[in-house]
């Protein structure tokens, strides 16, 4: 059964309070049906699970690469390994290694549901928790290492420090710490559960959450260092940022930041639950999603920066790649990017899985050296492909049609007719709610225009240039099937300048604006027929020859 996905957005952005900045426009939005956190390659890729039970893998843009069949969905962060091979995990307990073009490297089945994300060690090894209770090291090839029976399911992904330590929380209210090889070193006993993941700071204090309502910090030997209250259960996993604050949201609506010692810097109100782990920015700005589907960004005072509202809840975490992109995927599986933003900052652990591969360890200094040089290099790219002079255009042949919406600012390609293309447009009519709708791409093609913008809920369509008139943009509301954009032909109507008219012979509808008279084969009233209701209802039946 195909699934369509409506929006019904009030606003996609917006701006707060005087000294707030402008939020900044999603660059694009694609359903690409993501259920896990999005793992980012060094290179700009991303590795996602989806609803439909496969690995993806796509370009920057949501382009897919290619993807991989499991078998059953799953929500836990896949990572990148140093050699660019992906390792994602399932809920029929299963975890995969798959090669950079896709290829099983190897599998390995565990004794339960893996919701919690793996961690990667050093060597090349993987550490993963069960809801079985167990959490396993497996090797390079798959092969199972050790097993540690918990006793309790475990939803809390493992952290590793810098000596091999391995962290993680359990439903059975405490924090285990394991040694490398996989034998207890000391567990720590919260007051109830423990889904939220730990995080380390440089000295190698741990921090995590619980639904006992507290906020902890524990020394490297397990002993209690402080505990900090909130409102209610803090689920989401903490970060430690670039300037040593702890900052976690909690349910309770807000987002706390505290220093290392346990002294509040200060706490910012999202208005919403908070599920999932916050990001911290180059530029020191912390960025976090809330249940009720706002991204916020929060200055180092704690102020807010910017909001963007999706009305679609959001429980996962941010990306955000090195080329400075941050990713978010609201409930439904839909992707947005925003580019131009700073990428992730130098710090103890400043995103959820601390890296956007996604390794969930403390790294080595010289990994952590290169993690900056590759930044660095990366931003330059971007930069220089910016400033980069636009080579005069050459004639050429003309290039297959793509079978999505173009992407925002690209000019449609000239290799049909507009009237070839109305006539495209027309056969992909289709109805919802009453209402005929066109597929942006062809009817923008058709007008000549090129799509400048577009969101879940808005394309922005600019008209070129004609006689003395000069170029205009407008925005039409759109709906999507299966990542293609509709727009309806009564928005269509209510364009500037233009007239719709339907015609029963041929069936069409001759739409004028821009300078251009097109004809859309569309039958009206097929598509829309009309049907006749009594004018009063039947309240007495005939039956049995009465």
């Amino acid at each position: 059964m195909r699934k369509i996905l409506v929006f019904s957005l009030v606003s996609l952005t917006t701006t707060f309070t005087v000294a707030a900045a402008q939020a900044p426009q999603v660059s694009w939005f694609k359903d690409l049906k993501v259920l896990s956190s999005v793992a980012i390659t060094d290179k700009g890729d991303l590795v996602f699970v989806g609803s439909d039970s496969r690995i993806h893998r796509t370009d920057a843009r949501g382009v897919e690469k290619w993807n991989y069949a499991t078998g059953d969905i799953g929500r836990a962060h896949p990572l990148i390994t140093p050699q660019d091979n992906v390792i994602a995990a399932a809920y029929d307990d299963t975890v995969y290694a798959l090669d950079p073009a896709g290829k099983l490297l190897w599998k390995t089945k565990l004794d339960g549901d893996v919701f919690a994300s793996p961690a990667l060690r050093p060597d090349g090894s993987v550490i993963v928790g069960t809801a079985g209770g167990s959490v396993y090291a497996l090797g390079p090839q798959g092969q199972v290492l050790w097993t540690f029976k918990v006793g309790a399911p475990v939803f809390s992904s493992p952290a590793i420090a810098a000596d091999g330590t391995i962290y993680f929380g359990a439903q059975d209210n405490q924090l285990h710490a394991l040694t490398p090889d996989g034998r207890p070193k000391w567990t720590f006993r919260a007051g109830s559960l423990v889904f939220s993941s730990p995080a380390l700071d440089r000295e190698g204090n741990i921090y995590f959450g619980s639904s006992d309502r507290r906020i902890y910090s524990l020394a490297p030997d397990g002993k209690l260092r402080w505990v900090h209250p909130t409102g209610l259960f803090v689920n989401a996993s903490p970060i430690v940022t670039s300037g040593n604050l702890v900052v976690v949201g909690s349910y309770d609506g807000k987002v706390y930041a505290i220093n290392t010692t346990g002294e509040d810097e200060w706490t910012y109100s999202a208005g919403a639950p908070v599920a999932a782990a916050a990001a911290e920015l180059s530029d020191g700005t912390v960025i976090v999603p809330d249940l009720s589907g706002t991204v916020h960004a929060i200055g180092k005072a704690g102020q807010a920066l910017w909001k963007i509202s999706t009305g679609k809840k959001i429980d996962t975490n941010v990306a955000v790649s090195d080329q400075g992109v941050l990713y978010f995927t609201t409930e439904g599986g839909g992707l947005s990017a925003i580019q131009k933003q700073p990428p992730l900052a130098d710090g103890p652990w400043t995103s959820f899985r601390n890296l956007p591969a996604g390794w969930g360890r403390v790294l080595t200094p010289q990994e952590a050296q290169a993690r900056s040089a590759a930044k660095k290099a990366a931003a330059s790219a971007v930069l220089a492909q910016a400033q980069k002079p636009t080579a005069p255009a050459r004639p050429s042949a003309p290039a297959p049609a793509a079978p999505n919406t173009p992407a925002p600012g690209s000019p449609a390609t000239p290799i049909r007719t507009p009237e070839q293309y109305a006539q495209a447009a027309g056969q992909g009519a289709r109805v919802w709610d009453g209402q005929v709708y066109l597929p942006l791409s062809e009817v923008t093609s058709a007008l000549g225009a090129r799509i400048e913008l577009l969101t879940p809920r808005t394309a922005t369509l600019t008209f070129p240039a004609q006689g003395t008139a000069a170029a205009r943009s407008q925005t039409v509301p759109v709906r999507y099937v299966h990542q293609v954009a509709f727009v309806s032909l009564a928005e269509l109507a209510h364009l500037d300048g233009a007239a719709l008219r339907a015609r029963r012979a041929p069936a069409s509808v001759t739409l004028t604006l821009a300078g251009r008279t097109l004809t859309f084969p569309v039958n009206i009233a097929a598509l829309t027929p009309l049907v006749a209701r009594p004018e009063f209802p039947a309240l007495i039946h005939k039956s049995g020859g009465l």
